[in-house]
């Protein structure tokens, strides 16, 4: 007999003692899950929440490291944004690819394969005597956050089984995103100041080392099929389509017949990837009637371009104020530790804004403020103190904060609740690519100038605008969809 479903049970007679209620409610909640009366769920989240501070601890202190690196290596920044993009590219390209594998073949098994691959790929970085295993390193890393996060995710909804424990436990998970950005900065800093920039990839190896033995130890096994498969045709064009986008843009300032080629690539991958799901209907890897939703495209929209300008602006205001010698990297960590205290703060009142002000003017405001933010650090551009730039760094944070919860509660309450897991994983998707092109594109224009006060002006009034445009598409599509939903009812 052939089953759709697998999952992995206690062994028989393992004398346990558990309270005769607590099975039936798990299984109820999901029958595919190994449920473990002795190992506590809190070991489960703290399992989960140091793969989230692995993970963005490692992506903000790398951020800092860029001009040191730059000066070890003798290498420019074209060749500097692959080691962000190396990581946010691979990650953006594998992570729908992740959550499927976490569902089909275990999610404690792609958790814990995704979490010693980013630490492998941690000391193959630290290691690394050129800039092609550096890159190389990146890039392993980028994979391994892309089956470690979704799994999380995964493991999280599946073991906390009651609604009001899983309300908490996600906004525990969550509130770890907010403590890493706001810990990095100082932390990276400080690391390369007394011990190189080597110190900040070995940084995140014993918490990875850490996050792998409590995982084996405490989180249970599940798994769910439910007739899927893995749709290598989708996957293999949808990589394409982001990773010629990618270099297209990271290429259009040095070499415009390689960035006409990858362009042009890129929009072909594109179309056969739509073409592949929408053959494939419901089975397809990404369902395509969940952008009929003018809500869930707003999100989309406001996704990407707050991490585009973001991203482009953390990558690119540390290495400025280096190269200036306005702050060297440690002071440069420091003076990013505001923004990131303000967004931990606003994060918290996320939820009673919302009943206030309505979503739509968290999330589109948010992503507004933070494209004002830019816009005010490209205006300083030429000052020779950090403390103008500082008051858009603020603004960005204040937007971080009113927008980041929000958005996935826009996509997540935009779809029917089948799509709701595809959803989260799109809106991640989003998040990355818009990192990616952000350091891509806002990096490319930052080169252009030989002077780094002219480029960054540049590179952050291009962000700005980006951001604000996609506020107000953003805007319009998530009023479109409230709108539709109230006609339905």
């Amino acid at each position: 007999m052939t089953t759709q479903n697998r999952c992995i049970r206690p062994a028989s007679g393992a004398g346990r003692s558990e309270a005769p209620a607590q099975a039936p409610v798990a299984a109820q909640a999901c029958p595919h899950i190994q449920q473990r009366a002795d190992e506590p769920r809190t070991l489960v989240l703290m399992a989960l929440c140091l793969a989230v501070l692995v993970a963005q601890i490692d992506t903000a202190v790398v951020n800092l490291g860029m001009d040191p690196i730059a000066a070890y290596f003798k290498t420019d920044v074209r060749a500097m944004q692959w080691v962000a993009d190396a990581y946010n590219l691979v990650y953006a390209i594998m992570l729908l690819t992740g959550g499927l594998l976490a569902d089909l073949l275990g999610r404690k098994k792609i958790f814990v394969t995704g979490a010693a691959l980013f630490t492998a790929a941690s000391v193959l970085c630290g290691c690394a005597a050129s800039m092609a295993p550096l890159i190389a390193g990146r890039a392993l890393a980028g994979m391994g956050a892309a089956l470690m996060i979704p799994a999380s995710l995964a493991i999280l909804r599946v073991v906390w089984h009651d609604e009001a424990g899983r309300a908490r436990a996600l906004g525990i998970w969550a509130g770890c995103n907010g403590l890493a950005f706001a810990i990095a900065p100082a932390l990276g800093g400080l690391a390369i100041e007394w011990l190189g920039w080597r110190s900040i990839f070995f940084l995140v190896v014993p918490v990875g080392v850490g996050t792998i033995a409590l995982a084996l130890r405490a989180v249970p096994e599940s798994s769910d099929r439910q007739g899927r498969r893995f749709d290598f045709a989708a996957q293999a064009l949808s990589a394409a389509a982001l990773g010629m986008l990618a270099l297209s843009a990271i290429e259009a300032s040095r070499n415009h017949t390689l960035a006409g080629y990858a362009l042009a690539a890129s929009i072909l991958a594109g179309a056969g990837f739509i073409r592949v799901e929408a053959v494939r209907g419901s089975a397809a890897m990404v369902p395509l009637d969940i952008f009929r939703q003018p809500a869930f495209r707003g999100a989309l929209a406001a996704t990407a371009g707050m991490t585009f300008g973001m991203y482009g602006l953390l990558f690119l205001l540390p290495m400025t104020w280096q190269a200036r010698h306005t702050l060297d990297a440690m002071q440069a960590g420091l003076a990013l530790m505001p923004m990131a205290l303000i967004f931990v703060l606003v994060s918290s009142w996320t939820g009673r804004l919302a009943e206030i002000m309505g979503t739509p003017v968290l999330t589109c405001g948010g992503v507004a403020l933070i494209g004002g933010g830019l816009l005010a650090v490209g205006a300083a551009a030429s000052s020779t103190t950090v403390l103008p730039a500082e008051a858009g760094l603020l603004a960005a944070g204040i937007g971080m904060g009113l927008a980041t919860g929000p958005l996935m509660g826009v996509a997540i309450g935009a779809v029917p609740a089948a799509q709701s897991g595809i959803a989260s994983a799109l809106i991640n998707v989003a998040r990355m690519a818009g990192a990616t092109l952000g350091v891509a594109a806002l990096g490319a224009i930052y080169a252009v100038e030989a002077d780094a006060t002219h480029g960054l002006r540049l590179a952050m009034y291009a962000g700005g605008g980006v951001q604000i445009a996609c506020a107000l598409a953003a805007w319009s599509a998530i009023r479109a969809g409230r709108a539709a939903r109230r006609r339905a009812i």
